[in-house]
């Protein structure tokens, strides 16, 4: 018994429409509800909740905590590109599979990444570093 998958994320937001407009334009969610405090956002099977908070963040947490997106290769350097232009980078990629790290306009940490868990795993059984013990099932 326990958990068995992502539910949801919500993002306190100090602007709805200018966060969906992030979400959709730049990113290419899928806009699946709106209300006057709030949206319902869809990337992929991940559901993504907007929702309006007068305490929402203005500046990044000081932290590593971020959501990290999927992509695909063939589509990263065209989002790069964008989010790139678009955004403030808050890291430079040093691990497995292409990652762009960015911020949205409330300062939330996101990336996106090429690959997967079982890349990263691959990864750390073909090139043992940092003391990474993978573990199999």
């Amino acid at each position: 018994m326990g958990i068995t998958g992502l539910n949801h994320i919500t993002l306190a937001v100090a602007d709805v429409e200018r966060s969906v407009t992030f979400y959709r334009d730049l990113l290419g969610c899928a806009v699946r509800a709106l209300w006057a405090d709030g949206a319902y956002l869809e990337a992929g099977a991940l559901w993504l909740c907007l929702s309006r908070d007068d305490e929402a963040r203005v500046v990044a947490h000081p932290d590593y905590t971020h959501i990290a997106f999927s992509v695909s290769e063939a589509d990263y350097g065209m989002l790069h590109a964008r989010i790139a232009q678009a955004c403030t980078i808050w890291k430079h990629n040093k691990s497995e599979g292409a990652s762009t790290y960015f911020l949205d306009p409330d300062g939330h940490r996101l990336e996106i990444h090429v690959g997967s868990l079982d890349t990263r795993l691959r990864h750390y059984r073909a090139n043992p570093a940092k003391g990474v013990r993978v573990l199999d099932p």
